[in-house]
């Protein structure tokens, strides 16, 4: 089961908006388990990545600040209606997680 539900929606300006929601601990390492006192270890996300076309139209290199189950959006242009975008990330425990969904037209 994937951990990523990725939206794609071009608009009639040609700009695609992507929504993504990330099911992710985002453990940073710094908090006590409160039955045995020690440290959680840190569990998070170091790299987003996002393709359309083979191209990276977004990346990020994340850490252990950004919250349990991150959402992010943003925007590029040159897509259209059909075709797909990627979106794959890592964590510094080397798990990853990728999705590919078609952009769908907006409804704006």
């Amino acid at each position: 089961m994937s951990t990523i539900r990725l939206q794609a929606k071009v608009n009639k300006e040609g700009i695609t908006e992507v929504k993504v929601l990330i099911k992710h601990p985002m453990e940073g390492g710094g908090r006590k388990d409160l039955e045995t006192g020690k440290l959680v270890p840190a569990h998070f996300i170091k790299e987003v990545t996002c393709e359309h076309n083979g191209k990276i139209v977004m990346s990020a290199d994340w850490g252990a600040g950004v919250s349990k189950n991150p959402y992010l959006s943003f925007r590029f242009k040159g897509a259209a209606k059909g075709e797909k975008v990627k979106f794959y990330w890592k964590d510094n425990q080397g798990e990853t997680d990728s999705r590919e969904v078609k952009i769908r037209k907006s409804r704006k």
